[in-house]
């Protein structure tokens, strides 16, 4: 049976727990707590939302499709995605990073670079670490890996990374150096464009409540 309110796709950890004011903002509180339940759709007290529970790299698609009206992405997952059929309203400043290339400790990444050397890049993020080298043309072999990118290096596999990076903690525990910041990362609103036409009335409050709260 179809729902016909609003469906809302969010990430389990860091991005769930700081929607919360958000969401609380809209005046919506989920019933159940996804680190707790095994529910991948979690009701509200509001009996015309729902949340939908999805790894953070599938949320753009359930947005993009309309399996959910909205969602809310890291601005690494919309790059890696490509932000097809997507309303991006609203940069909500949470969970924030940053895009970063890392070495192991006494490569020396500038020299490499210089001397127009090709150097084996490890990531999850393709086309960003794709973008990034071309645009300071640098030939890269990228590498394509879904977790431990700190490995890589300390195993031969690679002489960088391209990964997310927060306090630095889980670098220095590896030995490995930011030496290039690539961009910083938040959390982004996006929104399915045909919901946003068909359900304007119930979306453009929700909306607007999570903008009142990022100002």
């Amino acid at each position: 049976m179809a729902f016909d309110g609003i469906t809302l796709a969010l990430s389990k950890g860091r991005i769930f727990e700081d929607t919360l004011p958000l969401l609380a903002a809209a005046g919506i509180t989920p019933i159940d707590d996804p680190e707790k339940s095994r529910k991948l759709i979690i009701d509200t007290n509001r009996p015309d939302v729902r949340l939908v529970i999805v790894r953070a790299s599938d949320t753009p698609t359930y947005v993009q499709y309309g399996a959910a009206d909205l969602g809310i992405a890291g601005k690494d997952v919309l790059i890696e995605h490509g932000g097809a059929g997507l309303y991006q309203p609203l940069d909500l400043k949470i969970a924030r990073c940053r895009m970063c290339v890392a070495v192991p400790k006494g490569f020396d990444y500038a020299a490499a670079v210089q001397r127009g050397a090709r150097i084996r890049v490890a990531t999850k993020y393709m086309q960003t670490a794709r973008d990034h080298f071309a645009s300071k043309g640098v030939h890269v072999d990228l590498i394509k890996l879904y977790g431990s990118m700190e490995l890589a290096p300390l195993v031969g596999l690679a002489d960088a990374i391209v990964d997310l990076v927060s306090s630095g903690g889980t670098l220095r525990a590896n030995n490995l150096v930011e030496v290039e910041e690539i961009m910083a990362i938040s959390s982004r609103l996006v929104v399915n464009q045909a919901s946003l036409k068909m359900k304007h009335a119930l979306l453009q409050p929700v909306i607007d409540a999570f903008a009142g709260v990022v100002k």
